[in-house]
């Protein structure tokens, strides 16, 4: 059986089909949705092979043939056991149409073409909003420079490094075991090597501790400890390696727990509780940095919206099997983002010479508890009907962690973002959440 799959995505033949031969692409057409993750990448599209982990050890071996630039390179199936009992030939397609590009996914496979419709559409959707992005930012004065990311293998990172990777720029993972290749250099957080950042042109810092769990003396200590000092550190070798630019994670627990209705923008005042000063040391921590020349930017970040990670990788599996509902009362504020304009955030960050300080990495859309919920439940076409009691969020996270965590309510506007005219992908709930959890109408 032969499926087609096909799109037309407005960017010119050869940057399409560039963009899918840079490292990081696979990492990009992943759904989120999916138990899938990338093993190792392909080497090259021509003739490299990309492995992707599946459930139950499983893995999913497929070698590039075909390899005819700029318009195909083929993927096959070449992995044990699942070869012997699943034939898979993947034709990548791209034909220019004037200055756009006709994009075909064109499968021979026995697997009905309902179980991979989301999944090609995500593609096709993610590759689009991709290169828009890029083509944006290459306009606005974007160009290749060498990036070092700390905490690339995290939930963040992972996505934010692929996407510079197919932006074109150089992406060096700062690790802290032996390098495993030459993308990586060794990062000791508490004394980084003071040539640690030669030849870098930028830094994002993502490194850190969860805060997710009891807030217990041993985990106040953790989330400290791992962002105070480390920042510190690396800053200070910024401004000794000269690196012009360093923008840093933060955090909308700046402006504490729970201040009711109240707008909150950058030029909002820091709020009280434990988060709120972890997250006003750790910004001051960039301080070397910035006393060095460099121009530095927090990224306040919200509540991630992806599937692998975050808030809402724990309330997917309730909300999809009918046990989902609002938190109390759900009258608390939610600012979240989606996984892709995060990335965009740091992008801008790192090009826009306007933004500089704390950024609030939020879409405008914020909502309530209750509306999230309800919001979530009709995407996943399930009832929103157990609201969780007061207590639960207690006996899992203590009485601190559930007030800073759980139940914090913050009202917070992308202000810097606007004034600086950016474009969300997704600047409402609803579109998002459809997005990632391929809930998307054809």
């Amino acid at each position: 059986m032969t499926l087609i799959f096909s799109s037309v995505v407005d960017a010119p033949l050869d940057e399409v089909f560039a963009w899918h031969a840079r490292p990081g692409a696979i990492h990009r057409l992943t759904p989120p949705w999916q138990p899938v993750s990338v093993v190792r990448e392909a080497s090259s599209l021509d003739g490299g092979r990309a492995v992707l982990g599946l459930p139950l050890g499983l893995r999913w071996g497929a070698r590039h043939t075909g390899y005819a630039p700029p318009h195909r390179f083929v993927d096959e199936l070449d992995s044990a056991p699942l070869r012997w009992g699943l034939k898979w030939r993947h034709s990548h397609e791209f034909e220019a149409e004037g200055d756009r590009t006709r994009m075909t996914d064109r499968v021979d496979t026995p697997v009905p073409g309902a179980l991979l419709r989301s999944m090609f559409a995500y593609r096709h959707r993610q590759v689009a909003a991709d290169l828009a992005a890029q083509a944006a930012a290459r306009a606005a004065g974007d160009r290749p420079r060498t990036v070092a990311i700390t905490g690339g293998s995290g939930f963040v990172g992972r996505a934010l490094g692929a996407f510079l990777s197919t932006a074109g720029h150089r992406v060096v993972r700062l690790v802290r075991h032996s390098p495993a290749d030459p993308s990586q250099r060794r990062w000791d957080p508490d004394r980084p090597a003071p040539d640690l950042l030669a030849g870098v042109d930028a830094v994002v810092h993502l490194a850190g501790a969860s805060i997710a769990g009891r807030f217990t003396e041993s985990h106040r200590r953790a989330i400290r400890s791992s962002r105070i000092g480390p920042t510190r550190a690396l800053a200070a070798v910024a401004a000794s390696c000269g690196v012009p630019v360093f923008v840093s994670a933060s955090a909308i627990g700046f402006y504490g727990a729970d201040r009711g209705d109240e707008e909150l923008t950058e030029d909002s005042g820091r709020g009280e509780g434990f988060l709120a000063d972890v997250v006003a040391d750790w910004e001051a921590a960039t301080d070397p940095a910035s006393s060095g020349g460099a121009r530095v930017v927090t990224v306040r970040t919200g509540l991630v919206q992806s599937p692998d990670g975050g808030t809402l990788r724990l309330f997917h599996p309730l909300f999809a099997a009918g046990l989902g509902g609002r938190l109390g009362d759900g009258r608390a504020w939610q600012s979240w983002i989606s996984m892709d304009d995060l990335v965009d955030v740091y992008h801008r960050a790192l090009y826009d010479d306007s933004l500089s300080g704390p950024v609030n990495a939020v879409a405008p859309g914020a909502v309530r508890n209750a509306g999230y919920a309800k919001t979530l439940a009709e995407v996943l076409r399930r009832p929103a009907l157990l609201p969780v009691p007061s207590f639960g969020p207690r006996l899992l996270l203590g009485e601190q962690g559930a007030k800073e965590l759980a139940e914090a309510s913050q009202l917070v506007r992308p202000a810097a973002l606007v004034k600086a005219g950016h474009a969300f992908r997704h600047p409402e709930l609803e579109p998002a959440l459809r997005h990632v959890l391929g809930r998307v109408a054809d």
